[in-house]
């Protein structure tokens, strides 16, 4: 393995400020200053700043999520998210939660089945934050009136129940930001069918605790802190 790259999922500082660490001489390989970052590793010993670093078991990844890339480890017909990953990171790796083809932003992948399972049940009940671009402009009185119907919780079609009750803050007349407590199937779409409006652009800043870097392009990510890690 690289040493920046074993840097970054050892301490989950990007692979920018591992580079830095190993310029600056930070960074000893079995006693040895090492400054390159294309240097590899087996199983000698890292340490940064005189202390020693050894790789989580457990992997967790923020990944922005492009359009056009299925949330799933395989399929016949979409390219996938793993294929965004490198490829000695792809093994045993999972989506925990998902996001439509056609929607982007914050992904969470990992390889801990537990916090995979803990982030998407419902009795986490993990706050999701949208932006939502919509079809017909708000009014200062329809954005009234559907913020108070998301509030009560509407009842999308083919569910028994309504959805739980979300928060709607609006940017513009066409933009608006939703956050939601639950992962239903397409729910922010459904959700602005029900009150009569049509998205055309949907994209996730936020699970949790967990916001999507303004830095991280699509397609790039990076490993969640600690501190993220813990929050879920």
């Amino acid at each position: 393995m690289r040493l920046d790259r074993f840097l970054s999922e050892a301490t989950g500082m990007t692979r920018s400020q591992a580079k830095k660490a190993l310029h600056n001489g930070e960074v000893t390989l079995d006693g040895e200053l090492i400054k390159k970052s294309s240097a590899h590793i087996n199983d000698q010993t890292v340490r940064l700043n005189g202390q020693p670093l050894s790789r989580p078991t457990d992997r967790y990844i923020l990944l922005h999520k492009p359009a056009g890339y299925i949330s799933a480890t395989q399929d016949e017909v979409h390219p996938c998210v793993l294929q965004l990953l490198p490829m000695e990171l792809r093994r045993g790796m999972q989506c925990a939660g998902r996001l439509d083809l056609d929607t982007t932003g914050a992904l969470l992948l990992t390889d801990d089945g537990q916090w995979s399972h803990r982030l998407r049940s419902p009795k986490k009940a993990c706050p999701k934050v949208y932006q939502v671009d919509l079809s017909d402009p708000l009014t200062d009185a329809k954005a009234a009136d559907i913020s108070e119907r998301f509030t009560q919780g509407v009842q999308l079609n083919g569910e028994d129940q309504l959805t739980l009750p979300a928060q709607l803050v609006v940017l513009t007349p066409t933009r608006v930001l939703l956050t939601i407590y639950e992962g239903k199937y397409h729910q922010v779409k459904r959700m602005f069918s029900a009150v009569g409006n049509h998205v055309i652009g949907l994209h996730r800043l936020q699970v949790g605790e967990i916001k999507l870097d303004d830095s991280l392009a699509e397609g790039e990510w990076r490993y969640l802190t600690p501190e993220e890690v813990a929050a879920i």
